[in-house]
């Protein structure tokens, strides 16, 4: 049986690509007010506001590729049984190849209807963009993004993720954003713990940082993950 490897990504991750992230500098927080856009007051106040933020980011979705981290993970898949756990809501770790990704966030490209939480849509092609008037199968839809104020329905499963790792390896993040910044705590004692990130948070002395971007960081991971 392979040894389960349990990955944590942020924004970091996807920076190679180009998706902009909300806490550096010119991000996406500076452009728009945060809790006009990302949370569930601002939905109900402006919910066109919101559409159109959502469309916009979709559009830059598409024009983006996976980098060399992403494809990275995929090919960690031939050593270890790899589930990643992602704030991020773009779909790059399934466009690259994951097998098993479970969002913490949501996902960009996807829409879920408003009178019933369970009926969640793919959106494709041409037909990308929605407002507040859209209709699939009859009912009206918001993103499907896990807006501030909102619960975090993901993070029992990815708790148990973690709770059942042979190594965790955090990536791209902060370490400032919760819930997911709590997992490093469901850690099993004596669990190898490397967090990739060229401006690191302040980590735990057990753990190994790799000061170095999503790309090449997840190759120094492998590196050093083969010579054990």
């Amino acid at each position: 049986m392979k040894p389960k490897l349990v990955i944590s990504t942020g924004a970091g991750m996807s920076a190679e690509s180009g998706i902009a992230t909300f806490r550096d500098a010119g991000g996406l927080w500076e452009q728009y007010p945060v809790m006009e856009v990302a949370s569930a007051d601002g939905f109900a106040r402006n919910p066109g506001l919101v559409h159109e933020f959502y469309n916009r980011r979709r559009r830059e979705l598409v024009k983006a590729q996976p980098n060399a981290g992403h494809y990275g993970l995929v090919d960690l898949e031939r050593n270890y049984d790899v589930y990643i756990i992602t704030q991020n809501v773009d779909n790059l770790h399934e466009r690259a190849g994951s097998s098993h990704v479970l969002h913490l966030h949501g996902e960009l490209m996807k829409v879920r209807a408003l009178d019933n939480e369970q009926l969640v849509y793919e959106l494709s092609g041409d037909n990308l963009d929605t407002t507040p008037t859209t209709l699939i199968e009859g009912h009206h839809v918001r993103p499907h993004i896990v807006f501030f104020q909102e619960a975090v329905p993901n993070i029992e499963p990815a708790i148990k993720l973690v709770e059942q790792a042979d190594v965790f390896v955090v990536i791209g993040t902060s370490l400032n954003v919760y819930p997911a910044a709590g997992l490093l705590h469901y850690v099993r004692p004596g669990i190898q713990v490397y967090y990739i990130d060229p401006n690191p948070a302040t980590v735990p002395a057990n753990v190994h940082l790799i000061k170095m971007g999503a790309g090449r960081g997840v190759a120094e991971l492998k590196k050093q993950l083969d010579h054990q």
